[in-house]
């Protein structure tokens, strides 16, 4: 381990974080695994790396700041551990590539870093394109290998040979995206480019090479995100499921996927809500791994025989972990979360199935573990994206309502993932329509069934979820408020000011969809939003908020200074006790009993 003019090392303790703490960006260095831990306590990110033989966790961190990528506006791999051992990272506040040798020093931001040799490859993004690039190690001087006016990701090289996924600059790469093998020369440029996968109504990622020189990547040619492998010029499917084997590619550089020896693969498979972990033997042989988690961030790597994975459940929250390939399902707990007390009860969701206008939806519903209302008061929640799904694990967001006697429900409505191509690209044109009628759907049905009080429905939702919770209450509904939280308020203007990679996002969801009006809405409305949001305008924000407080629907508002599209640990705390006295105020008007904490 090093410490240099760059990179210094930080303290990590061995024992368990504190809630709040994230881990992603899991990758296999050096017989080891890395991840990058954001510390909500210290307020910090850092790269973490724990030897198995050895146990020793080691944190490091730029000594200028975090550690952190904005490539495509969302991020890519942000950090590298090179042969040597030393560390070359993206600093989140310039997004510029920091690392012994110096540092980047352009108007770019840097991402999706992966080995070259001895040097490096990585993408970098201009308001004019994405270039992929070698950076030598000697100097971090670019190289530029491929420029497009769209956008590049997950380079990859294999003995003269390099791969890497593009998508045009008009579609989402969930939509269309290619994945293209070139030959490198000796002169370091690339020839013979092809196409192996992809297309304008084919989505192809991540892209992998295998020892043998095989290509494997995920492609949703049959429907399904599935796994694929490209061989002297022939393409076959492996193991064929209908069941997503991807994700929705947000960031560049996600592995849903690791190649094993004896020539199995560990894969993430997503049903509906739930996921598992699947070894593939064979074309024909598959193992379900029997884990405790069933939702896994899409870093799947391979470390000395076992897959180490970031998991979670309904009762645990994200962990790092080692996992047997041997048969055993023995599962190494590497880096958990606890909370600070012990939990007086922790809500599990039932996993429901909501037929509406149309469609059915899944739904996450969560009963009350605390309070004495019966039936309870529900809060529906749209996931945000809104290409995504809700997750099948621990949030102590919907904790903290069930914990002071809500009912939660999530819906998958039309436009999640996780239930193939066409459910995924139901929403398209449909946004805040299709959306809303599923989440007026799972509500009515629930107060239908006795689950929840028909007269205390409520509806909060963030950022897409936000435009879908103010939508609900547009017009008549069952929802008496809803609270909209970094909302976007006008699909029309977020085509102008969402960032480059998301336009073409905002274009096909807003193609035919209306701007939130004032006039429109119904019910009383809580906005919560960060002055510093780059991707919904605060602005729109304060205009609707004028408009509802002249109508006496507005609730409040709640700007933070110095926040952006995400809120803080401290800033969401005081957004949620917002939402509480809210619900709270609008069940004493209604003279409903009012659940108190259990």
């Amino acid at each position: 381990m090093y410490e240099d003019a760059e990179v210094v090392r930080v303290p990590v303790g061995p024992g368990p974080v504190e809630v709040g703490t994230g881990f992603d960006w899991l990758t296999a260095a050096q017989d080891g695994i890395c991840w990058l831990e954001s510390e909500a306590a210290a307020g910090r990110t850092v790269v973490v790396r724990y030897m198995p033989r050895s146990g020793e966790v080691t944190g490091y961190r730029l000594r200028s700041g975090d550690v952190g990528s904005s490539l495509h506006a969302y991020g890519g791999l942000p950090y590298l551990f090179r042969s040597t051992g030393d560390l070359v990272a993206v600093e989140a506040a310039t997004s510029q590539v920091i690392g012994r040798a110096g540092r980047t020093a352009s108007g770019h931001a840097y991402g999706d870093l992966a080995s070259f040799g001895g040097d490096m490859l990585c993408v970098r993004e201009s308001d004019d394109g994405d270039e992929m690039i070698v950076l030598p190690a000697g100097s971090l001087g670019p190289r530029v290998l491929l420029a497009a006016a769209g956008f590049l990701a997950s380079p990859g090289a294999h003995s003269g040979r390099l791969a890497w996924m593009q998508w045009a600059w008009d579609v989402m790469p969930w939509d269309s995206s290619e994945i293209w093998v070139a030959d490198l020369t000796a002169a370091g440029k690339l020839a013979a480019p092809r196409r192996v996968a992809g297309g304008r109504a084919e989505s192809a990622i991540q892209p992998c090479w295998a020892a043998d020189g095989s290509l494997y990547f995920l492609s949703d040619r049959s429907g399904w995100w599935n796994l694929y492998r490209w061989r002297n010029g022939e393409t076959v499917p492996v193991a064929p499921m209908e069941a997503e084997c991807g994700t929705a590619p947000w960031e560049s550089g996600y592995s849903n996927f690791v190649l094993l020896a004896n020539d199995r693969i560990a894969m993430t498979v997503q049903s509906g809500p739930e996921q598992h972990l699947v070894i593939i033997e064979s074309s024909e042989a598959r193992r379900t791994v029997r884990l405790p988690y069933t939702s896994f961030k899409p870093f799947v790597v391979q470390v000395g025989g076992r897959v180490g994975l970031i998991g979670a459940s309904p009762t645990r929250f994200p962990e790092v972990a080692l996992v047997s390939t041997d048969g055993s399902d023995a599962v190494q707990v590497i880096r958990r979360t606890v909370a600070r007390t012990a939990p007086r009860g922790v809500s599990v969701p039932q996993v429901l199935t909501v037929s509406g206008e149309g469609a059915t939806t899944a739904v996450l519903f969560y009963p009350p573990t605390g309070g004495s209302a019966d039936p309870p008061p529900l809060i529906v929640r749209p996931h945000a994206g809104p290409t995504y799904h809700n997750e099948l694990r621990l949030n102590d967001e919907v904790q903290f309502f069930t914990g002071r006697g809500f009912a939660v429900a999530e819906v998958d409505y039309r436009g999640s993932t996780g239930y193939g191509r066409r459910f995924r690209a139901a929403l398209d044109g449909n946004w805040g329509r299709y959306d809303v009628q599923d989440c007026r759907a799972t509500a009515q049905w629930l107060a239908a069934t006795g689950r929840v009080d028909p007269r205390a429905l409520f509806i909060s939702g963030a950022s897409a979820g936000g435009y879908t919770a103010l939508k609900a209450v547009c017009g008549h509904g069952p929802f008496a408020l809803a609270v909209a939280r970094s909302a976007i308020v006008d699909p029309h203007r977020w085509q102008t000011t969402a960032p480059r990679f998301q336009r073409p996002h905002a274009a096909v969801l807003a193609s035919a969809t209306s701007p939130v009006q004032a006039a429109e809405v119904t019910r009383p409305v809580l906005l919560v939003h960060g002055v510093d949001d780059r991707v919904a305008p605060v602005t729109d924000v304060d205009h609707l908020a004028a408009a509802l407080r002249e109508r006496g629907a507005l609730v409040d508002l709640l700007r933070f200074d110095g926040v952006g599209h995400y809120l803080s640990a401290a800033t969401r705390e005081v957004a949620l006790e917002a939402e509480l006295a809210a619900y709270r105020q609008v069940l004493r008007e209604r003279r409903i009993v009012i659940p108190t904490t259990g």
